[in-house]
Formats: structure tokens, C-alpha cells, sequence
């Protein structure tokens, strides 16, 4: 990309003559969009430079020496070009000039600066690496981040040198308080500024991590999901309404996949695929961390599938916003006595045809696609504990009925 090269232009400012009549040389260094410029130290009768081959006139016998250390500059500047570039996964025309001038790049370097580093690379990988919905969280951080920075220390940027753990409590207390952001919410901003940090500390900005011994603050997580009943009167209920018909069934399609909105409105029919037992499995990439799901075609999602596909399209196409729109209604009619959303169907898929049917928690946990199994126990725990609860009881009734014997 021509933005991603480097430019060393000489100028000479001819509107300022010193009393010998000669004007300053400056250097300006360009690198993806952004310049630095710089005294060169050098001086120049302004009639003798030649401009479109960044010299000074040749024909002069003084000009030998001069143009020999501006030409010294540019392979200077080249040369620190190339080792950054050799050395450093990111960095910018600042950094280019303070290696330039000998000075240590690590020690002036701000919060936001990295935070710039890591969004610049993120953009470039988005849809190869991450999603686009992960960018603009990311963007939302920084601004958050800058927004703290000038609340709270009346600066525009922050030091890395000077990040202490009062840092993250003082942003924790801040969303909470300025934002008015709940917990859930403000420690996915935490986690964000987190990465931000571990990104410095492998550039090696940082010697350390100065939040190594923070500790998130634990949220509550009330899973929303429909129960074996609230399902079953979901399933037979059947609107006049096509488009309420239809979310209704896109909605018991996700129950029995437990596929995410993007994954659901992307699934064509080369994502049906017959496995190694003969059955059929929806195998479909899921752009939020790019792991292939794996998913078992149970009988109802079928059946929904056989009831709209036309080629290779399996579902009605219909955008999140008004899908969500348009359960509020189902929720409303049905009598469901609760804020109906997609992700409350993958909720339902996990527990109530998963879960509370003695699928283990591992296996759940892949089905979903989760990166760790820690986030399946986090979310589904209590849940689980529900069910072995209900199966210690049993096993009371079951004793006790063979004592009575």
C-alpha cells in the first residue's frame, strides 16, 4: 500500500534568510499518513537547491560536502526504517524519528499510542482474524479510556510508565459512576484495556504489567432461557401473522441449534453435512472466534429447515434488530413473562435440551463453540447444580422407597 511507505523530503524555507542570506533545511518524514519534521542543521542559498532532485546545485564547489550529509540523513533515517521494521510488529513516524534522533521509543510512550497500534492492526484483520462487530468494541474502549484519562487527570493521554492497579480501580469507578455502566459491562472494558497493556509489554514499551494482581469483580449472571413448557407453548402456537410465524420458528430452530444470529443468517445448505454416524450436522465457521461449530440436526430444526428452504437458502433472511423486535410480540401473545432476544434461544439450547437432558457440561461446551469450558461453567453452573440437586432427590426417594421394603 503506498500509505505503508516511507518519505524523507528535504525542504528549504525560503521565506526565512539568515543574515548570510541562506535558508534553514528541514526534514520531513512521512509514514502511513502521519509526518514529523526536524532541522536538519543545515543551511542553503535558496536559488542554489534543487528541489525536484533534492540537491543543492552540483556546479557549486561547496555543494560536494552538503549534499553528502543530507544523503547521510536519508540513509540514516532509511536504516532506522528497516530495523524497526525487522524488530517492531507496529510503530509509527514518531517512533521513526525518536530512533533516529538515539532516544529510547520506549520510554515516551502513552496509553492511547498502543491503543492506536493494536486498532490500526485489529481494522486490517478484520473478517481474516476478527469479526466486525469486535473493531468497533475496541474503538469504543479507547474512547472510553481517553474520556477517564481526561476526567480524572485533566490530561489527554496517560503515561504507560505511570500505570499503576489505582489505575483500573479508578476507571472501574468511573463507568460505574459517569457512565453509569452495570458491572457485566464494565469489565469487558477492563479486559479490553487489559490486551491493550499486554500489547505494550511485548513491544516491549513496558517491563511489566502493572495490573498483574487485579482481580475482576464478579457478576451475578442470570441466565435467561425458556423452560421445557414455555418451549412446548412456543412450538405449537401458530400465527396468522407470516412474519411472526416465521421468527417464531427461526427463533425454535436456534433452541435446537443453538446457533448465533450470524451463524443462523448465514447457514446455506453446504453447511448441512452427513457425519461419520450417518446423521446429519450443521458444520458452519462462527466469525466470533473463527472455531467450526459442530452442531447435530435434531428432528424439530429439520423440520423447520424442510419448511422454508428454497435452494441453497435454509431460512428467511431478517435483520437482528427486527428479529429481537418481532419476539417482543411473540413473547407478548404467547404469554412468556420474559424479554425474548436471539441469544436467549442459544441459552434454551444449552440448557433445556442440552443440560437439563444429562448432556455433560463438556460436551456442551463444544457444541457451543466456547473457547474454554470455564465460560460454559460460568454461564450454566448454577443450572447444572439445579440438576444434580434433582437427581440427589431421586436417589433419596429411591433409598428410602428400598428401606421401606
Amino acid at each position: 500500500m503506498e500509505n505503508e511507505a516511507l518519505k524523507a523530503l528535504f525542504i528549504v524555507l525560503k521565506a526565512r534568510l539568515n543574515r548570510e542570506g541562506k535558508a534553514a533545511i528541514i526534514c520531513r518524514i512521512t509514514y502511513k499518513k502521519k509526518r514529523v519534521e526536524f532541522a536538519t542543521g543545515y543551511f542553503v542559498t535558496p536559488d542554489l537547491w534543487i528541489s525536484s532532485m533534492q540537491i543543492v546545485n552540483p556546479k557549486v564547489k561547496e555543494s560536494e560536502l552538503l549534499n553528502l550529509q543530507l544523503n547521510l540523513i536519508k540513509q540514516n533515517i532509511n536504516q532506522v526504517f528497516y530495523t524497526l521494521k525487522v524488530n517492531k510488529e507496529s510503530f509509527d513516524v514518531k517512533d521513526i524519528y525518536r530512533l533516529y534522533k538515539g532516544e529510547d521509543d520506549t520510554k515516551e510512550k502513552t496509553l492511547l499510542e498502543v491503543f492506536d497500534l493494536h486498532n490500526a492492526k485489529m481494522k486490517k484483520l478484520v473478517g481474516i482474524e476478527y469479526s466486525k462487530s469486535t473493531y468497533p468494541k475496541f474503538l469504543e474502549a479507547k474512547k472510553h479510556v481517553s474520556d477517564f484519562i481526561r476526567y480524572e487527570y485533566k490530561q489527554k493521554d496517560y503515561l504507560l510508565s505511570d500505570l499503576k492497579l489505582k489505575f483500573l480501580e479508578e476507571f472501574d469507578t468511573y463507568l460505574k459512576v459517569e457512565k453509569r455502566q452495570k458491572q457485566i459491562t464494565i469489565n469487558k472494558s477492563i479486559q479490553r484495556l487489559r490486551k491493550i497493556v499486554k500489547l505494550a509489554i511485548s513491544e516491549g514499551f513496558l517491563s511489566g504489567d502493572p495490573f498483574l494482581l487485579y482481580k475482576p469483580k464478579k457478576v451475578l449472571l442470570e441466565v435467561v432461557y425458556l423452560t421445557p413448557e414455555e418451549l412446548q407453548s412456543m412450538e405449537g402456537y401458530t400465527f396468522k401473522q407470516e412474519r411472526l410465524e416465521q421468527v417464531k420458528d427461526m427463533f425454535v430452530f436456534c433452541c435446537y441449534t443453538g446457533l448465533p444470529y450470524q451463524e443462523m443468517a448465514s447457514l446455506r445448505s453446504n453447511n448441512i453435512v452427513k457425519g461419520f454416524d450417518k446423521l446429519l450436522w450443521i458444520q458452519i465457521k462462527r466469525k466470533k472466534t473463527n472455531k467450526v461449530l459442530q452442531i447435530p440436526l435434531l428432528p424439530k430444526a429439520k423440520s423447520i429447515i424442510d419448511k422454508y428452504r428454497n435452494g441453497d437458502d435454509l431460512l428467511p433472511v431478517i435483520s437482528n434488530q427486527r428479529f429481537n423486535s418481532y419476539l417482543k410480540e411473540i413473547a407478548n401473545i404467547i404469554g412468556i413473562n420474559k424479554r425474548l432476544t436471539h441469544h436467549v434461544a442459544r441459552k434454551t439450547f444449552a440448557t433445556t435440551v442440552l443440560l437439563f437432558n444429562d448432556v455433560p457440561m463438556e460436551i456442551v461446551s463444544e457444541i457451543l463453540g466456547h473457547s474454554s469450558i470455564k465460560i460454559t461453567q460460568n454461564h450454566y453452573g448454577k443450572i447444572v447444580q439445579k440438576k444434580v440437586s434433582e437427581h440427589i432427590k431421586m436417589l433419596k426417594d429411591k433409598l428410602y422407597n428400598i428401606e421401606d421394603r
